[in-house]
């Protein structure tokens, strides 16, 4: 379906300065084997944009955001494009030094005066964008002879409904700039905070730890039941105060520190036993160290920034240390 759309984008944006669109990269439960497979599933997939011709994108540090995820902004600056025309390409006229006037007669405004607030790319525009994008060019993909698109409203990613029948499906598209060549980026999804200003972006590492799952996957054995494990305890702690990416978090320090071959079915119920016992102490501990931010354990085909690689691992558990009633309701629902 991504494909679909990316090939259909190329073709309606011809000539167009907004993002150009990278290839998805599945993320999240759905993708990592442990989501529900019934109805209900939400597959997200991470959309990489980068710049259009004639622009740069650079990353800003909100200084004032403490990790993990931080916010982030992303700079949007143009670019000389005079040696092209120099080398007889006129496709691009270069915005920095041709005349406004000329400009708007002949050119397609710039990044910065369609989908930016100020220098920076806007992450509410951005969304309005795609969602425009998908509904005008729906009807030219293959999918649309057999399943009914659904919109459906949100202001920091694309998110659609496809059904067929009894069969339906929601999907996720979720946008960002990548960090540099690492699994890091600057990413659009909602970050629970209140009042994230629409010019900021969240540091996401949803595909470093999409990749290290994809990577535990090549490596253990074909009946490994790591991910029925996570899986049976994410419904478990349904309606408990413990959150899935906790679990998940716990789950992903095992099979980071321990032989993949101890996750076979025979062994399946002492890894549960193992995976409680260890959020028991954390939870005594008050702490839950963040899996990628700080982890000198990550395998090497995981990309991470050195200055990434050196911080101290954030709680996950803070706000328990921080707030006694927490810590003791938390303690009840284990």
């Amino acid at each position: 379906l991504m494909d679909d759309f990316t090939r259909a984008f190329g073709r309606s944006s011809s000539g167009r300065f907004y993002p150009a669109l990278q290839e998805a990269i599945g993320v999240d439960s759905a993708f990592e084997g442990w989501g529900p497979r019934a109805e209900g599933a939400v597959y997200r997939v991470f959309v990489p944009l980068s710049a259009p011709a004639g622009h740069a994108l650079h990353l800003e540090l909100d200084t004032g955001a403490t990790m993990p995820g931080r916010n982030v902004r992303v700079r949007v600056e143009l670019e000389c494009t005079c040696g092209r025309e120099q080398l007889g390409n006129k496709s691009v006229l270069c915005f920095l030094h041709h005349s406004k006037e000329e400009l708007s007669r002949k050119q397609e405004p710039s990044l910065l005066d369609t989908l930016c607030t100020g220098p920076y790319l806007d992450v509410e525009k951005t969304a309005r964008w795609l969602h425009r994008w998908v509904r005008a060019d729906w009807l030219l993909l293959p999918l649309s002879y057999h399943w009914h698109l659904m919109l459906m409203l949100c202001s920091r990613s694309c998110k659609m409904q496809l059904s067929k029948g009894q069969e339906s499906l929601v999907v996720e598209v979720l946008f960002g700039v990548h960090k540099g060549d690492s699994d890091v980026f600057v990413g659009s999804q909602p970050t629970g905070v209140h009042l994230v200003p629409s010019t900021a972006g969240h540091e996401t590492y949803a595909v470093a730890e999409a990749n290290f799952c994809r990577h535990v996957a090549r490596q253990a054995p074909q009946e490994s039941w790591h991910c029925k494990c996570l899986r049976l305890l994410t419904c478990i702690a349904t309606g408990t105060g413990f959150s899935t990416y906790a679990l998940k978090t716990v789950v992903m320090h095992f099979l980071n520190t321990s032989p993949l071959s101890r996750w076979s079915r025979r062994d399946s119920l002492q890894r549960m036993v193992d995976i409680l016992d260890y959020l028991r102490c954390s939870l005594h501990k008050k702490r839950l160290e963040h899996f990628v931010l700080g982890n000198q354990r990550l395998p090497g085909d995981i990309g991470l920034p050195p200055d990434l690689q050196r911080v101290e691992p954030p709680n996950l558990f803070q706000h328990l240390a921080r707030d006694p009633d927490a810590h003791r309701e938390a303690t009840r629902d284990y």
